[in-house]
């Protein structure tokens, strides 16, 4: 990327006097303005936030990097869209969509173009390629998410590891022993994404304390790859009388696939989906379902990224609490 000290370098001036130019706070000879244009020109030169800030000007506007998969719930990522725009907007802020197939060189296009003050990442991976990219360019940044290295980054999120214990224990107090956990698609798990190995790794750690046998099945989300999850499992534990849902996509054919197998419905299976609670009320038997407000990571997020233009001191790591809330699809485990 290139700096502006590379071109008053070029130009044959000072620093000082490309700022001028780029600011307009002083006037500057004609041909010592054209001679700084043409290094502009030549080098691929974009002012960036710093250049913005030298002359006083702010873009009032927030890039928000929103995941562009088929693997992902889409109600969810509009409800934190959405409530990232109305957060915006009350700080006298816009936001500015970017979709994250652009992956690191779309945040280097952000940084070096000035054309927001400050960035949200969604959908964020242990190993995310583009947190180095925030950290090289001193983006203002905050992430819906939890990499596995927070140091120096703002960062809020549901505490999924908590939510997937709390799946464990609600299913181990029922008496349930044989819990099969039914997850996201086999390429959400290959690309590491925080929210999924977080929540499995929640889960099983509660469940070994919990003395409960697990198994952990990935899942596309169709009709016929719930079917062909269910199938394993029945063939391997085919005492498996407790279910966890983390895959919206697979919750109403487990439902169905557990019906036509003579499986009723909390009285012979448990099912627990981390899910919202109108997808979770949509369904019969009425889901128990682990939850967490949406709105409230838009609204975070956004004072994170306030917080950092202002110089503030913010916190690393902001998790949100889940909640279970019992509904009918649970209860006792049957009789052996």
């Amino acid at each position: 990327m290139v700096t502006l000290a590379e071109v008053a370098k070029h130009a044959g001036v000072s620093a000082s006097t490309v700022s001028y130019v780029l600011s307009g706070k002083r006037s500057i000879s004609t041909p010592t303005r054209e001679r700084v244009e043409q290094a502009i020109s030549e080098l691929g030169y974009h002012p960036n936030a710093g250049a913005r800030a030298l002359a006083g000007k702010r873009s009032h506007i927030i890039a928000l990097v929103v995941p562009l998969r088929t693997d992902v719930y889409v109600p969810i990522m509009m409800e934190i869209a959405i409530s990232v725009t109305v957060a915006a907007r009350s700080f006298g802020y816009d936001v500015l969509l970017i979709t994250n197939d652009e992956g690191p060189e779309g945040l280097r296009r952000v940084a070096a173009s000035g054309l927001a003050d400050g960035v949200i990442l969604m959908d964020v991976e242990l190993d995310d390629a583009r947190i180095p990219v925030l950290r090289e360019t001193g983006t203002h940044a905050a992430l819906i998410g939890l990499p596995a290295d927070t140091t120096g980054l703002a960062c809020v999120d549901h505490d999924f590891a908590g939510a997937g214990a709390l799946c464990a224990e609600h299913l181990a107090d029922l008496g349930h022993q044989d819990i099969a956990f039914i997850g996201y698609a086999p390429a959400v798990y290959q690309r590491h994404a925080g929210y999924a190995e977080r929540t499995l790794s929640g889960f099983r750690e509660r469940a070994a304390e919990r003395g409960l046998r697990v198994l952990h099945r990935p899942c596309e989300g169709s009709y016929e790859s719930t079917a062909g999850a269910l199938s394993r499992i029945l063939a391997d534990r085919p005492d498996t009388t407790g279910f966890v849902v983390q895959n919206e996509g697979a919750i109403g054919p487990l439902l169905s696939l557990l019906r036509t197998s003579g499986r009723v419905v909390p009285e012979d299976a448990s099912v627990v989906a981390l899910c919202p609670d109108p997808l979770a009320e949509q369904y019969s038997p009425r889901l128990t379902a682990v939850t967490g407000p949406a709105n409230e990571l838009g609204r975070q997020a956004v004072a994170l990224v306030m917080n950092r233009l202002e110089g503030e001191p913010t916190a690393e790591v902001s998790l949100l609490t889940p909640v279970l809330t019992p509904r009918e699809s649970s209860g006792p485990a049957p009789a052996r």
